[in-house]
């Protein structure tokens, strides 16, 4: 039976150089599967906003989103290291409100940690939700919640001062008291230097080599059609299987092909015969 992994386990995974592999999950069916094939670590991320939702972003997913698909996707995969992200607007009005939205998750969804994004910024956050007892991940680089203020989805770190300030925030959230920090959307040479710099996990997406990947669940199975990041390696096409199956559906169904003779519940016979002995009376006018 499979362990759930800790913390120590992940660090002891970077120090021996054993690549975490992470992706997104937003349900119960695809945590399943997951936690079935050895998924080290599953994100219930903001990116929901998008990949379930529709929306144009992550702005405006909310809390209460959140936890009901953290809440499936712990139900899916129970031994599996699981990370609830914290959404734009749940740790911006201050601390107080941060670590009571923080609770909720822990509470809720029974999430083994937590991700919100920002570098120095968010450092005081950081520290009042590690000092209440809880894990925490940060996140660096390009953080999508201020893509606005990025300029949109754009790789961040291309010059030398910008790199210098990606990993000026990374070593920020470490000391904050992150066990670890997501980099996403940045050189390489910005990550290795990034490794150099904090003696924890450090995670990727679009960011070169690291301790480990993470990657959307429906851009790697080829679902989100709506646009493909230049770091996604799609491992399939369902979105194509998907229409093929739901058009061969559409045709039996008005072709009346299906249902048939095995998918129905048949009467006994003797029963079926009463039924239509008696299919003419009609109920007594009152």
């Amino acid at each position: 039976m499979k362990k759930k992994l800790t913390c120590f386990d992940f660090q002891t995974m970077k120090e021996e150089g054993r690549k975490v592999v992470l992706m997104t999950a937003y349900d119960y069916i695809t945590a399943k599967l997951a936690e079935e094939t050895g998924m080290d670590m599953l994100l219930v991320g903001d990116s929901l906003g998008m990949a379930v939702y529709g929306y144009p972003g992550t702005v405006p997913v909310t809390m209460d989103q959140c936890i009901v698909h953290a809440e499936a996707v712990r139900r899916g995969a129970p031994e599996t290291f699981v990370i609830g992200d914290m959404p734009f607007g749940s740790y911006h009005a201050g601390v107080e409100d941060a670590c009571r939205n923080a609770i909720r998750f822990y509470k809720e969804a029974g999430v083994d940690c937590l991700k919100l994004e920002g570098g120095k910024r968010v450092v005081p956050i950081i520290k009042a939700i590690v000092d209440d007892g809880m894990l925490l991940m940060g996140h660096v680089g390009l953080t999508p919640q201020s893509s606005g203020a990025l300029g949109g989805f754009r790789a961040q770190g291309r010059t030398a001062e910008a790199a210098k300030a990606v990993v000026e925030d990374a070593v920020a959230v470490y000391e904050a008291g992150a066990f670890s920090v997501l980099v996403e959307g940045v050189p390489p040479e910005v990550t290795a230097a990034i490794r150099r710099s904090v003696p924890v996990p450090v995670y990727g997406i679009g960011a070169g080599d690291c301790d480990g990947q993470i990657m959307v669940c429906s851009d790697i199975l080829g679902l989100f059609q709506a646009f493909t990041p230049k770091f996604v390696k799609r491992y399939g096409n369902l979105a194509e299987e998907y229409r093929k199956v739901f058009a061969a559906y559409s045709d039996d169904v008005r072709k009346g092909v299906f249902p048939g003779e095995e998918h129905l519940y048949r009467m006994d016979e003797g029963e079926a015969k009463k039924l239509l002995k008696g299919k003419n009376n009609r109920p007594a006018k009152k």
